[in-house]
């Protein structure tokens, strides 16, 4: 077992070649948004606030959010996924196609309701800015086989041109099983999904979450033992190269498949004091790991990256990403 060290001097020539790099991520598209304004008094009709808006933003969340955390970090990617045409759908393709992401693959389906997240922040004059209540719309049906259908002709030509496949399952039912047998085709595939791993087993690498890793392994994680213990079991059951445990304030832990053994690496969290919004952390961690493996890292080196990430998106309000020069003056700064 180890504790992670820092990074060798090889890290910022490894980081440049992040620009070299094509990426693909199929997943559930989301629009989060975020409304903030001014709590001004308690209202007569009910024992809630009420709050004088401010503003409204706008910005990509769920496989969206890992879409543009890899944009950002300079990598080439292609989304591929599904979009209503409603006003959500629309804002969402707008922002892709402002900042020149290929949408080729991200299928408009009419009638079909946008994920879309609201966020309903307010502050007063004397106290920071707080989240009060969360709205999500989600479609009502099942996606088209159709559709479906088209992603699967489609997938094979993006597989080819990739480095590495994300799969950011958030439930919505784009994984059929006829498109995950195509995704695991590819050579390095990181599986972020919030349940039923098991369909992607054989993936490279899957980053669950203390909570999904309980749930997908049916063990209490409540110390190291039972943590290791879920680890080993989880990525055994998989059949996975790689798996990473991400433990919030806590840090991560990397399990490797070894010859003779496992190694286990307990990585220190890069940023515990300073978390001021904790949304779509994990889709920047899935990101800097995808690219990072694509681009030669080794599996510590690339989870390493992704902590100091992690660290420095929940310092920012809301769904927020990270680029290359801030990661490069994090690791400095240590």
């Amino acid at each position: 077992m180890q504790n992670a060290g820092f990074l060798h001097h090889e890290t910022e020539t490894l980081i440049k070649k992040f620009s070299q790099k094509k990426i693909l991520v199929i997943g559930d598209l989301t629009l989060d948004e975020f409304i903030t304004g001014t709590a001004e008094r308690i209202s007569r009709e009910a024992p809630v606030p009420v709050i004088r808006y401010e503003t409204t933003r706008r910005v990509p969340g769920g496989a969206a959010n890992t879409v543009y955390n890899l944009h950002k970090l300079g990598a080439k990617v292609i989304p591929c996924g599904i979009t209503g045409n409603d006003p959500e759908g629309k804002a969402l393709l707008e922002i892709f196609e402002q900042e020149k992401i290929d949408t080729n693959l991200v299928f408009l389906v009419p009638g079909r309701r946008t994920i879309t997240k609201t966020r309903i922040s307010a502050h007063s004059r004397q106290s920071v800015t707080q989240q009060i209540v969360r709205i999500d719309k989600k479609p009502d049906s099942a996606i088209p086989e159709e559709v479906l259908s088209q992603i699967c002709k489609q997938l094979p030509a993006a597989l080819a041109e990739c480095d590495a496949v994300i799969c950011s399952d958030y439930g919505d039912g784009i994984f059929t099983k006829a498109i995950i047998e195509l995704l695991l085709g590819h050579p390095l595939v990181i599986v972020d999904a919030q349940q039923h791993l098991a369909r992607f087993r054989g993936a490279t690498l899957f980053t669950p979450n203390v909570p999904e890793a309980a749930l997908a392994t049916g063990l209490a994680i409540n110390n190291e033992e039972s943590l290791i213990q879920a680890g080993l079991q989880l990525m055994n059951t998989l059949a996975s190269e790689y798996l990473l445990i991400t433990r919030g304030e806590e840090g991560m832990t990397l399990f490797e498949r070894k010859p003779a053994h496992p190694e286990i690496h307990h990585i220190q969290p890069f940023n515990k004091t300073e978390v001021y919004d904790v949304t779509g952390a994990g889709d920047t961690v899935v990101a800097v790991l995808g690219l990072a493996l694509s681009a030669g890292a080794p599996p510590l080196l690339a989870a390493q990256l992704s902590n100091i990430a992690a660290g420095l998106v929940v310092k920012k309000n809301g769904t927020a990403t990270v680029t290359p020069e801030e990661i490069l003056q994090a690791m400095y700064a240590v």
